[in-house]
């Protein structure tokens, strides 16, 4: 609202012939306050603003203790709840009576205290996905980041997919690089570890394959608190580590290039001087982590396997994970069941087996047999005459054809 003066120098003006853009221009308002105020507004000889309502220090108190408890935290339900026991307060009043409490609240929930472990006790584990070039085309690369909470040595596998036995064959290789196993491992709750969280119980139910894999390797799984990421810190750091140092913006040319990228980048981080421990990881594992890992097991323990029905393409191909593997010719559009480990595919059809590949990892290649396709296709020399071949092999020559030509003339 424009003071009194304002008003009585606009309409002064516009009785002298001035056009609502000068006036506007002179007075500093803008055309449309002129305009409305030119059409019969009128000047208020004093403004009046309504002071901020405060609740007083008994209702104040109670919309914080409601705001404690039964609103969880919502100033909108304060004022909900005050309203139903006859107190009239806007939802901006009540947000200025608990603003100190909501500080207090945050700055609890923010705050962290760092925990650090005893050498072999801890491995944390997370996964992050990142766009990779691999042989000139974008590839959506998830990897898997392992970190001892000790030493902070790091460990880093790639993978096409984050499935429960990425994660299973990710821990279980994070274990053989580390040269043994730590008492428990930290994970995230992610759906192919974790089966169901009680909240109020603080209990945790892991998924049946994930405990097996936990009680073949003799290592107790934990999962941290559920939209607190900073419990696993060091493995969320070492991912977000790995997506602006080991990977940035690099071109691979194949997936192997990328992982012997990833395995020369892991080293010589080991070998730097840590941020937080200002040691170098590899020194502090040598120095005290090392003996304090369990032995890994004397033999190979298995780590996943996935059973996939699969219909066998007309050119006797089946595809697995963008990767397209060879099955004998016999079996085009017939189903057939893969068994997908972290190092082969083998192909059954019934009981029986009829291919094992080595199992690839580089998007859209393609894993051959030549004995799955022998007798698919005629060989190239069929019916193909070669240049040296005379042309009177064909039945007719061209001196045949040239004395037709010339009786018919």
């Amino acid at each position: 609202m424009l003071e009194a003066e304002a008003v009585r120098q606009m309409l002064e003006l516009s009785a002298r012939g001035w056009g609502t853009k000068a006036i506007a221009r002179e007075l500093g308002l803008a055309r449309n306050t002129v305009r409305r105020y030119l059409r019969g507004g009128e000047a208020a000889e004093v403004q009046v603003r309504p002071a901020a309502r405060r609740l007083d220090e008994t209702t104040s108190a109670e919309a914080v203790a409601l705001f404690e408890r039964e609103a969880e935290g919502n100033a909108v339900v304060v004022a909900q709840l005050l309203a139903e026991r006859g107190i009239d307060a806007s939802v901006r009043t009540v947000q200025r009576a608990v603003a100190g409490r909501r500080r207090e609240l945050l700055a609890a929930d923010v705050a962290t205290i760092r925990f650090e472990t005893a050498p072999g006790r801890q491995m944390q584990i997370d996964f992050g996905e990142r766009k990779v070039w691999i042989a000139g085309q974008q590839v959506t690369v998830h990897f898997m980041a392992a970190v001892l909470s000790y030493s902070r040595r790091i460990f880093v596998k790639p993978f096409l997919h984050e499935r429960q036995g990425e994660w299973l064959d990710g821990i279980a290789s994070a274990f053989r690089h580390f040269g043994g196993v730590p008492l428990e491992v930290l994970g995230d709750n992610t759906r192919c570890l974790v089966l169901d969280r009680d909240r109020e119980a603080q209990t945790v139910t892991f998924t049946p394959a994930y405990v097996a894999f936990c009680r073949d390797w003799e290592v107790q799984p934990r999962a941290c608190q559920p939209y607190r990421a900073r419990t696993k810190g060091k493995t969320e750091s070492g991912v977000k580590y790995v997506k602006r140092n080991a990977i940035a913006g690099r071109r691979f040319d194949s997936f192997d290039h990328l992982q012997v990228h990833l395995g020369e980048w892991q080293l010589a981080a080991d070998h730097r001087i840590h941020g937080t421990t200002h040691e170098v990881p590899m020194t502090r594992f040598e120095r005290d982590e090392r003996d304090a890992l369990r032995p890994l097991p004397a033999r190979p323990l298995p780590t996943h396997g996935r059973r996939l029905q699969r219909r066998v393409a007309n050119d006797a191909f089946i595809d697995i994970d963008t990767v397209r593997y060879s099955v004998p010719h016999r079996l085009v559009r017939d189903r057939v069941e893969a068994l997908v480990t972290a190092d082969e595919v083998r192909v059954f059809h019934g009981r029986d087996v009829v291919a094992v590949h080595a199992r690839s990892f580089e998007p859209h290649a393609r894993v051959v047999d030549p004995a799955h396709l022998d007798g698919l296709w005629r060989k190239p020399t069929e019916n193909v005459v070669p240049l040296a071949q005379p042309l009177a092999a064909l039945g007719r020559t061209l001196d045949d054809y040239a004395a037709v030509i010339g009786g018919a003339a």
